[in-house]
């Protein structure tokens, strides 16, 4: 009989509880699971403020579940889910009725407004993909009026924004704001002086989640980047186009257009529905220590919804991403032994790893650690850490195609040096400008080849003498590492070892360096020089018939690779196997550094440089097309959009 699984929430604890769980129930087919949302792609949460302020696109924190659950027992339902019956296990949505067995509600947060007049009338939301994109808009927008008016105390209106909350969202918000501000004016011709961003929150510091002195230390770089940060305030009122402010007993008004509201979060409205559920705070669910809920042992909860003090606590497990990730693998272990009636349920002991907060995309705070021991990170490890955490989590819900997405999102595209490596990595040269280099490669390599052909390469044993050269170096080398003799010349004998005889090693010059040289490559040349002789006698050298065929190989391999290059067709297979040619050179045949430079222009070409005046401008789109659409590619993720 088939038994239904329904989690409801394609947030971070839906999407990561519905993978885990089809991975554990692979081989049930009587066991169905379905994730039901009201859209059809998972948002990453954690980066509408990149998308807010323009750093990075719109597509970037925006994945199609349909994608993430390719080739997996998991289906996708879209729908707004309005009702859940708890004793009839049934879900009732706008487009139908949904029967469960166990249900995971992970249906996450929503902003609260608490009470505020006009808040959820006139204020802007970062809560959704939709939020992110509409305030990006509304921001341009504002500039682009700003710039046609000539209303001194209308264009400072315009200009004036306000974030409400100084939780992380707020901070992380206000500061990315800041960082985009200055392209602006630049962009719209427009004073810096004029734009005023201003944080508020009631509470005496900012991101109370850190410690006392990292908190100050977040006031002060906001600071330093033009924001007003207005500490023990508390907002009375927004209105469409002014904001009241209250601090101690004075009430005052200002003039604005732009009002964001990041003052704090409650459950899903579904969630806030569940008065048949032990409900505590903001629509949060008690649970047990398996993480179901309270009375329900066949409804789960994960993430947000979660309301549950693990052994020794005094406090609540968070709202945060850590949460839902710890929290969904705990429920697909328990609903997975729940389900097949195999095996105890571990209780969930959460072990949360510290916080960090981003202010804008060149400044990082975090504090991280054990339970025990925590420490704050400098600014640069603190970025490395988010986007290696982020790079982790998307290899799990979509493997290289979001890994190389972000990576192109963040770093390779990245403009005005928004990023925490500057824009090193930025993609700025213009694509043309290595077409000569990768035509006269290609050439090269064709020259190669014909020269060999010339050479009789084809018919006559040429190897023999060749790998006796560099054999004869390698010793020279090794003598010298054990002995500590001066080399000012590595000279070579026998045919093709002119090349080889290029090499110059002057160990004087290099000090305490030749030293450690010596002993930490000693073993590594040693054994390079083993492998090598071995795979040449045994394989390549074995008979006459073997040699001139791996000579064959090489001929046709240098030709057609220079062929491709010149053309520009499947320049990245070319590039990539034209350094594995020059590599296999260079280990069994010596140092030949009059061609070294191949290698290094094969890495220049790799990415796109056949999809200028290259054949690539046309295959590689058709390719990538039917690529995609192969079952086993989409299902491992093998491939990018």
């Amino acid at each position: 009989m088939e038994k239904n699984i329904i989690i409801l929430g394609a947030g971070y604890a839906g999407i990561l509880t519905a993978k885990k769980l089809a991975k554990r129930l692979k081989d049930h087919q009587d066991i169905k699971i379905t994730v039901i949302d009201k859209k059809s792609y998972h948002t990453m949460l954690t980066e509408l403020h990149e998308v807010a302020a323009n750093r990075v696109e719109e597509d970037s924190i925006r994945i199609s579940l349909n994608r993430i659950f390719e080739g997996r027992n998991v289906a996708v339902q879209v729908d707004t889910i309005t009702d859940i019956d708890y004793e009839k296990k049934q879900l009732t949505g706008k487009l139908k009725t949904y029967p469960y067995d166990y249900l995971v509600l992970a249906s996450g947060s929503q902003p609260t407004f608490f009470g505020v007049e006009g808040a959820k009338e006139f204020a802007y939301k970062l809560w959704s993909y939709e939020d992110a994109v509409k305030l990006k808009g509304h921001i341009l927008n504002m500039f682009t009026k700003a710039l046609q008016e000539t209303n001194q105390q209308e264009k400072q209106r315009l200009l004036s924004f306000y974030v409400l909350g100084a939780g992380f969202t707020g901070v992380e918000m206000a500061g990315e704001l800041a960082e985009w501000v200055p392209v602006l004016c630049k962009e719209f011709e427009i004073d810096r002086e004029l734009v005023k961003i201003t944080l508020v929150d009631m509470m005496d510091r900012v991101v109370p989640n850190l410690s006392e002195p990292l908190s100050e230390k977040a006031k002060r770089r906001l600071e330093k980047m033009g924001v007003t940060v207005m500490l023990n305030t508390s907002f009375n009122k927004v209105g469409e186009n002014f904001i009241e402010l209250k601090q101690g007993d004075q009430y005052q008004e200002f003039p604005t257009n732009s009002v964001v509201w990041a003052a704090g979060i409650e459950s899903s409205d579904i969630a806030n529905k569940a008065v048949a559920l032990n409900q505590i705070g903001r629509g949060r669910i008690k649970t047990d220590e398996f993480l179901r809920a309270e009375g329900k042992n066949d409804v789960f909860i994960a993430g947000d919804n979660i309301f549950f003090i693990p052994d020794g606590e005094t406090v609540p497990v968070p709202q945060m991403v850590e949460n839902c990730e710890q929290s969904a693998d705990t429920v697909a272990h328990n609903l997975t032994r729940a389900i097949t009636e195999g095996g105890e349920m571990e209780k969930y002991a959460p072990k949360f790893h510290g916080v960090m907060v981003s202010i804008g995309g060149r400044y990082g705070i975090s504090y991280v650690g054990t339970e025990k021991k925590k420490f704050a990170l400098p600014s640069f490890l603190s970025q490395f850490v988010k986007h290696f955490i982020n790079i982790i989590y998307f290899i799990q819900i979509l493997g290289w195609n979001k890994v190389f997405s972000y990576i192109r999102h963040e770093f390779f595209t990245i403009r005005n040096c928004r990023s925490f490596v500057g824009g090193h990595f930025s993609n700025r040269t213009p694509s043309f400008l290595l077409v000569p280099l990768r035509v006269f490669l290609g050439a090269f390599w064709v020259y190669e080849g014909v020269k060999k052909v010339d050479e009789g390469w084809l018919y006559t044993p040429k190897l023999t003498p060749f790998f006796q050269g560099a054999s004869d170096l390698f010793n020279a080398v090794i003598n010298a590492s054990g002995g500590g003799e001066v080399i000012s010349t590595a000279t070579a004998v026998g045919q093709g070892t002119e090349a080889a005889g290029s090499l110059l090693i002057n160990w004087n010059i290099l000090g305490l360096f030749k030293i450690i040289l010596i002993q930490t490559t000693d073993i590594a040349i040693k054994l390079q020089v083993g492998l090598m002789d071995w795979f040449t006698s045994t394989i390549i050298l074995s008979s006459e018939s073997s040699e001139v065929f791996f000579q064959s190989v090489i001929v046709y391999s240098e030709i057609i690779v220079g062929i491709l290059l010149i053309l520009g067709l499947l320049t990245t297979v070319s590039a990539l196997y034209s350094i594995v040619l020059q590599g296999m050179f260079v280990t069994t045949t010596g140092l030949y550094l009059s061609t070294w430079w191949m290698i290094f222009a094969a890495v220049a070409v790799i990415i796109g440089g056949g999809r200028v005046f290259g054949l690539d401008y046309y295959v590689m789109p058709w390719l990538k097309e039917h690529y995609k659409n192969i079952k086993i590619v989409r299902k491992l993720y093998i491939y990018h959009d």
